[in-house]
């Protein structure tokens, strides 16, 4: 299975839905002129970031999602994936993350881990997710995971695990530590951590990180697809807007796991009964 998959790393416009919707549809279309089956966008990409109090202003219910519907409409015969503010019925607010195609949202993800350190308050804001699935889709099966997910090495291993061949992760991470060079020390570690994990479980990693400021954080973008092997496929720039097409072909996965079969190998036997014992040394509940 090949497919080309469309970086949109854009800039939002804090707390404008409107805007940001209007915004989505001229890269959707970009992405559809480029050939693209895919078009991924960043974490929070209707939103933008730093919401605080315009949460409950911003969110939308599913599966009502109304205000959406100019978005969802204009993902037919291509694919997207952008990021929202979902309320549940019960009136939580979730930092989501929707996979859309033929003008349906085929899976929603709600991030399961919320920073609260350094600059960060997500849980202040946020209820965090509690699944984490793979879903089907015509490219075969894929996972989904926004920002500080893919910092905790089981959700990238659960997927994998699950029957995942590429993971898309998007991410509103902005730069911090300075270092030599132009980049900052955290544009290096996400380089890092996506190419380490690509190779450590044989897997695409997809990840869109946005661009432009807010409240005095800077977004620096570098959004990139990694494959099986820990190569870079294509990566977009730094500190602006762009658009990259990547070709995705699944047969890599399957070269990569015959040269490095640590997948077919993993004991998941053995990890549950470890984790069990952990659990309960603990007094976690299990």
């Amino acid at each position: 299975m090949k497919f080309s998959v469309a970086l949109a790393q854009l800039a939002p416009k804090l707390g404008n839905l409107s805007d940001n919707i209007e915004a989505h549809l001229r890269w959707v279309e970009r992405a559809r002129a480029a050939g693209a089956n895919l078009v991924v966008f960043p974490e929070l990409s209707l939103t933008g970031y730093i919401l605080q109090d315009f949460v409950p202003d911003i969110a939308v219910p599913l599966p009502d999602a109304t205000r959406l519907q100019p978005l969802l409409d204009a993902c037919r015969g291509i694919d997207c994936v952008f990021g929202f503010v979902e309320v549940s019925s019960n009136f939580s607010y979730y930092n989501a993350a929707a996979y859309v195609s033929e003008g349906k949202i085929l899976h929603v993800h709600r991030k399961l881990y919320l920073p609260t350190y350094g600059m960060f308050d997500e849980m202040r804001f946020f209820a965090m997710g509690e699944t984490l699935r793979t879903f089907q889709t015509q490219f075969g099966e894929l996972g989904l995971l926004i920002c500080e997910d893919l910092w905790h090495p089981s959700t990238i291993y659960l997927h994998a695990q699950d029957g995942a061949k590429a993971v898309i992760t998007i991410s509103c991470s902005p730069g911090r530590g300075i270092r030599e060079g132009p980049l900052f020390a955290t544009s290096e570690s996400w380089e890092h951590l996506l190419k380490t994990t690509s190779q450590f479980h044989t897997v695409f990693n997809i990840y869109v990180n946005r661009v432009g400021f807010e409240d005095g954080a800077h977004f620096p973008g570098g959004s990139m697809v990694a494959g099986p092997s820990g190569e870079v496929v294509v990566q977009a720039k730094y500190f602006e807007e762009d658009f990259v097409l990547a070709p995705v072909d699944i047969e890599e996965v399957r070269r990569a796991r015959l040269f490095t079969p640590v997948l077919r190998d993993e004991r998941l036997d053995l990890t549950l009964r470890e984790l069990t014992r952990i659990a309960a040394k603990r007094n976690l509940p299990h």
